[in-house]
């Protein structure tokens, strides 16, 4: 079996909502048939038991490879621990030839799951020896590294709670939720909120007590040290037992407490300076370790944080005792598991000393070992729940620490015998304020009930009803998906919002172009939600984004199929048939959101048939109030756009606006249907997301159709008296309707100058020129700069093909040249003759026009 591509779909796709991995593999005769390949599922069974069931056989009781191959990626990672479920294996156009999908919760992970399943079945299928065990935990491994850690993925699934939109920023903990201006980041549990200055002051330990201290906030006395000499110094000024610990550490690294001699200090001096630049000594506070979780002033979470300890049997060494505490699942390496692993290292080794024990020594029955002096869940502590505990007055010196520091997100050490009662009626104090604090004790804390503290930060980030989302309105169809993105992105800016778009042309962020060439797929309209100006997006989403990644969004608001060709790229990426096509666009409106609208040609059956995938409502445009589907959904009280005796006309139920086409100057006053069509679509975008009327009217009276506002699309030009039309129309359904356009207008001859696209299908380039052959009187054919894997001539060739005993064209002449071309079509011109130019290089082309144009007019010289 060979994979002959293999992409990851980043979005909502063809085949679920769900993120997935696509592999087009080709299989031998034998491997389409695993009943040809006697043994084979036996072995494959040997080497991983716990594979599962395969997939249903088809329909004709065939099982393949490809469906074997599914089935191993799926398992190899749920066993690895992946949230996954969804898979599916499609038999392609070719024989032999498959879809295997399937869902992945890191990609990295999902396709290092599809390169070990191969070799799995390669190994099976040649008798061979496969390690399924090591392969597991390879990817178990990755999965832990790269997937979102407890504190991030807490936030990350508070936000999806709410519905708001997520998107991982790097491999690590940076997130953005929301969309354009709404947007909102966090890096593990900071927000974009918290200031620089305040998590400086926070990892000051020094500044940070000498701040809580003038805020009469009980603290420990202390001060840094220069060295260990100084350092015992201080132990000796303070009196009793102290800390050690760096100026500026986290997670509990290098800290040693409740130190009295100076052999002790002099060596915590030692581990402290390994982790900071500045060393603290303070007094140690007896009692217990407590963690405040203080978000946007209110306590949200507490848990006493007990040190990593065994329990002495009179039977075990410390060494099994820390073992048999580490065989709990719970327990593990870094911050995926809820509680981590006990490690016997030299601060460990050094702990023990002080207690008189070796790892080795057998402590007696009910002695508790103590392995460490702090508290952290990082380094092997537990964490028992205490929220519900806590005194009033301990939470307002929490909460008064944190508005101290700055901190909107904190967490507040305290040390006191309880929590029950004030800091100072018990002689405690807060130790310690953490900026970007861990959050998985008090998620899923050793003992006591797990808070959802992910919610209270999703909450403090977004206020009720909030969900960070823009007007997101997605373009699909086989023509007219460009005018009618920029025409909307003009109606939604008369509302004052701050619009970007991307289309074929570009993406455009509030009336500034950021980039040029097509951005119809994902990766440039993820730039636009991501772009922090953009108030509302429109988005044109090709075909080729949708089976290459997928969407670049979850959900929209808007979803606007302009139609549905019958020529367009089929033949590509196994889109065979207009109805597979169908169904590939009808993607966006399958993700419409639930309060949302699919726009819909009531003209087009394969658009009208997208009605009942849409899980909000439907706006449909069509040609008349008489046409059957509009008059039904009309008299159902929903909404219509339609045109009737030279408006257009936007109904629900009975009410209505009418706009005269004659102020609509894109429609040429309703001569031109595609641009009426586009207009409709326009409309209906901007009603379903509230924009006001007023706005929309003014929009349509100031859109014109230049080659500054919609570049390529019936850009029009005066040249010598005559009309020059330019327009980047490529398909069969594109052609006829600008035929229809040409037919309209008046004119004494009318001239085309096309090509066509070398990866069309030979009767669609045939089709292309009949239909130009029965409009237009000359025909200047000329070659695409890019041919598209077809030889030279092969397109002219076809071209002719489609002319030869054209009704209506007396001559033609090909090129080889785009420019070349258009200025044998231009001398041509006489004053009242119509010229359409379909051009290929569309910005270059335009330019070469606008330069002939202004030649032109200028006066002839002596």
């Amino acid at each position: 079996m060979n994979v002959t591509r293999l992409r990851a779909l980043r979005g909502p796709n063809l085949w679920s909502r769900y993120t997935a991995i696509e592999a087009t593999v080709q299989c031998t005769p034998d491997e389409v048939d695993l009943r040809r390949m006697p043994g084979f599922e036996e072995r494959l069974r040997q080497r991983f038991p716990e594979l599962g069931m395969l997939p249903e056989p088809t329909a004709e009781g065939v099982l393949s490879m490809a469906h074997a191959l599914e089935i191993t990626v799926l398992a190899l990672q749920t066993h690895a621990g992946c949230p996954v479920s969804f898979s599916r294996t499609v038999a392609a156009a070719d024989p032999g030839a498959y879809q295997v999908v399937v869902e992945y919760s890191v990609e990295d992970v999902g396709r290092l799951a599809f390169d070990r399943a191969l070799a799995l079945l390669q190994a099976a299928g040649d008798d061979q020896p496969f390690d399924v065990a090591s392969t597991i935990a390879e990817l178990k491994e990755l999965d832990e590294d790269l997937r979102l850690g407890p504190s991030t993925g807490a936030i990350v699934e508070a936000a999806v709670a709410r519905g708001i939109p997520y998107r991982r920023l790097t491999s690590g903990s940076l997130v953005q939720f929301g969309w354009g201006s709404k947007q909102r980041r966090i890096q593990a549990a900071e927000c974009d909120t918290t200031s620089a200055i305040a998590e400086s002051i926070a990892q000051d330990k020094e500044l940070t007590k000498q701040l809580l201290h003038a805020a009469g906030v009980p603290v420990p006395l202390g001060r840094p040290v220069r060295d260990a000499e100084d350092a015992w110094r201080a132990a000796q000024e303070l009196g009793g037992a102290v800390v050690v610990k760096p100026r500026d550490g986290n997670q509990g690294k290098g800290v040693t407490v409740n130190i009295h001699t100076r052999e002790q200090v002099m060596a915590a001096y030692e581990v402290a300076s390994r982790y900071g630049s500045e060393v603290m000594v303070e007094r140690y506070l007896p009692g217990i370790d407590f963690r405040l979780l203080v978000v946007g002033r209110k306590l949200v979470a507490a848990a006493r944080r007990d040190p990593p300890l065994v329990v002495g049997d009179g039977v075990h060494t410390v060494r099994q005792l820390v073992d048999a505490v580490n065989a709990d699942p719970r327990r593990g390496d870094g911050h995926a598991t809820p509680l981590t692993r006990i490690r016997l290292d030299d601060i460990a080794l050094e702990r023990l000393a002080q207690q008189g024990l070796t790892p080795d020594d057998v402590p007696p029955r009910g002695m508790r070992v103590v392995l460490r002096n702090n508290a952290n869940l990082s380094t092997g502590g537990t964490a028992t729940d205490v929220t519900d505990e806590v005194h009033p007055l301990v939470a307002q010196r929490a909460v008064a620490a944190a508005v101290t520091v700055g901190l909107d997100v904190c967490g507040v050490d305290v040390v006191c015998q309880s929590v029950v009662e004030p800091l100072e009626a018990q002689s405690g104090g807060i130790v310690e304020v953490n900026a970007a604090p861990g959050l998985r004790m008090h998620l899923s804390p050793s003992y006591g009930k797990g808070r959802n503290v992910g919610q209270a930060i999703i909450d403090h980030m977004f206020a009720p009803g909030e969900d960070g989302r823009i007007p997101v309105i997605a373009v699909t169809g086989t023509n007219g998906k460009t005018t009618t993105v920029r025409l909307t992105a003009h109606l939604l800016r008369q509302r004052g919002w701050r619009v970007g778009f991307t289309d074929t042309n570009g993406v455009t962020v509030n009336g500034r172009q950021i980039d040029s060439g097509d951005c119809s797929g994902p990766k440039s309209a993820r730039r636009v939600l991501a772009h922090p100006d953009v108030d509302a997006a429109v988005l044109e989403t090709a075909r080729g984004g949708i089976l290459r990644e997928g969407l670049a969004f979850d959900r929209c608001q808007v979803a606007i199929v302009t139609n549905i060709g019958t020529g367009d790229h089929l033949g590509l990426h196994y889109i065979t048939t207009v109805e597979d096509l169908s169904v590939l666009k009808r993607v966006i409106v399958q993700n419409v959101a639930d309060h949302g609208t699919a726009v819909l040609n009531a003209a087009d059956p394969h658009c009208v048939a997208m009605a009942d995938f849409c899980p909000g409502q439907v706006t449909y445009f069509g040609p008349s109030a008489h046409h059957p589907v509009i008059a039904t959904h009309r008299a159902l009280g929903r909404r219509v756009v339609f045109v009737d005796d030279d408006h257009i006309v936007a109904a629900e139920g009975q009410w209505q606006v009418r706009i005269p086409l004659a102020q609509i100057p894109l429609t040429e006053g309703g001569a031109l249907a595609f641009q009426v069509d586009n207009t409709m679509a326009a409309i209906a975008a901007a009603w379903a997301v509230g924009v006001p009327w007023d706005a929309i009217v003014r929009g349509l009276e100031s859109f014109t159709s230049d080659a500054a506002t919609v570049p390529g699309r019936f850009n029009r030009f005066a040249y010598r008296g005559a009309t020059v039309i330019a327009d980047y129309g490529h398909n069969p359904d594109a052609i006829a309707a600008l035929c229809q356009a040409a037919q309209r207008l008046p004119a004494g001859k009318r001239v085309v100058v096309i090509s066509a696209a070398g990866d069309r299908r030979d009767q669609d380039i045939v089709a292309q020129a009949r239909l130009i052959g029965e409009v237009f009187d000359e025909v200047v054919l000329f070659e695409d700069a890019c041919q598209r894997g077809r030889a030279d001539g092969e397109v002219i060739a076809l071209l002719e093909q489609g002319l030869h005993n054209a009704p209506k064209t007396r001559w033609h002449t090909a090129v080889r040249g785009e420019f070349a071309a258009i200025d044998i079509a231009l001398a041509r011109l006489q004053p009242g003759d119509l010229c359409l130019i379909l051009v290929d290089q569309v910005e270059e082309a335009l330019a070469h026009i606008a330069r002939r144009v202004a030649q032109s007019e200028q006066p002839a010289t002596a």
